[in-house]
């Protein structure tokens, strides 16, 4: 039987602020509940909302750690009452509400995945809410299919280099905006049929060019602002847009007779809220249709930097300077 030390080392947001209100802490050792299982955590990913969290405006959901933290990867170390898909020793990744940013979390044994075979198990935090945004945003409320057209802003980021590789390897024609010519470059080696520097070139001619005049089937938008617009010029006739974050404003003034026009479907979405039921749903859809892909090394984890949890400042510092591509993980000491 597996043992713990009471105590843990832990990331906290002190108060909100900039990245300098991180602060290393010590924590009881969380214990698992009916249902989790317990991670010794080997890394954890940084998110945006990790971001917006720490600056105070995407708070926990009730019941969950005030740690930062939405994802982990690392080795089972104990089981709670009523767990039965894993086991002590497992080496999993997984989806959390909150708590990552720590060397121990407890998260629900639904919303563990196994390790993938070939993927490191520090690489391996890089997985979870990526892959779990993408499905459930692209391939289920998006409903991409192969043969369509699929335009990606943030190409380069952690859902971006992750969602190009999915939509490619399933027959989809993909378009990525990216902020410059390595990242460009980046989104293309990952299987892009085309990479649009957005900082030089309008992406609705672009994307109108590549098409036809068609426009994109669906679009992934996290960014917002006067791409709402925008998204809607460069959708196809009963294209589908789907917005995961508002990162340049989400109060716009747009004209929406060419929603009702071309027929588009406009859609919101957060993972983090869900309940536990639906993130199983959703997790075992994952492990049934993405995680082969992983398996067999046709989609990957894209890691930019590993950063020691300690200091977590400079690794949101690179968050928010938006010179990464792909994840950011912060590795425990």
């Amino acid at each position: 039987m597996s043992t713990y030390p009471a105590t843990m080392s832990a990331v906290e947001i002190s108060e909100f602020g900039g990245p300098e209100v991180l602060k290393l802490v010590e924590r009881p050792t969380p214990e698992p509940g009916q249902g989790e299982v317990l991670i010794k955590v080997a890394a954890a990913g940084v998110n945006r909302g990790d971001c917006v969290q720490r600056i105070g405006f995407y708070p926990a959901p009730p019941g969950a750690s005030d740690l930062p933290g939405l994802e982990v990867s690392g080795t089972i170390v104990a089981t709670g009452p009523g767990v039965s898909l894993w086991k002590e020793g497992d080496e999993v990744c997984a989806l959390m509400a909150g708590g990552g940013y720590a060397a121990y979390a407890t998260v629900h044994e639904g919303s563990v995945l196994p390790r993938p075979a070939n993927v490191s198990l520090v690489e391996a935090a890089a997985l979870p809410e990526t892959v779990l945004t993408v499905w459930t945003n692209v391939f289920e409320d998006g409903q991409l299919r192969p043969g369509e057209t699929l335009l990606v802003h943030g190409g380069s980021s952690g859902i971006g280099t992750t969602l190009i590789q999915l939509a490619a390897t399933l027959g989809v024609k993909v378009l990525a905006t990216a902020g410059s010519a390595d990242k460009c470059k980046a989104c293309e080696e990952l299987g892009a049929a085309r990479a649009i520097n957005y900082r030089e070139e309008d992406f609705v001619e672009v994307v109108k060019e590549e098409t036809g005049g068609k426009g994109a089937d669906v679009i992934l938008d996290m960014v917002g602002g006067d791409y709402v617009a925008r998204n809607i010029q460069a959708a196809a006739r009963m294209g589908r847009i789907v917005n995961i974050a508002y990162m340049s404003g989400s109060k716009v003034e747009v004209d929406l007779l060419p929603v009702m026009l071309k027929r588009l479907t406009l859609r919101g979405s957060t993972l983090r809220a869900r309940d536990l039921n639906e993130k199983a749903r959703l997790t075992a859809e994952v492990r049934l249709h993405a995680w082969p892909l992983v398996e067999q090394g046709r989609v990957r984890p894209v890691v930019d930097t590993t950063v020691p949890l300690r200091d977590a400042a400079k690794a949101h510092e690179r968050m928010e300077g938006s010179g990464h591509i792909g994840k950011i993980l912060l590795t425990m000491d």
